[in-house]
């Protein structure tokens, strides 16, 4: 959910961060639909794209 909410946020659609992030598109979609897990080094490419500290990505969901 964090994903989404800071893409979203950023206006980028989950193409842009997938080559932003350098994945693919649907691994991004997929991570949003929490089909699929992330190694610690995808989380820091995402936390990289979007400008936030991996810490934003992992907090609890208000």
């Amino acid at each position: 959910m964090n994903l989404k909410k800071l893409r979203k946020a950023r206006n980028l659609s989950q193409e842009e961060l997938a080559e932003l992030g350098e994945f693919h598109r649907t691994y991004v979609s997929q991570l949003e639909r929490c089909v699929t897990n992330i190694s610690i080094d995808g989380l820091e490419r995402l936390a990289n794209a979007l400008s936030v500290d991996i810490r934003e990505l992992l907090k609890p969901i208000d």
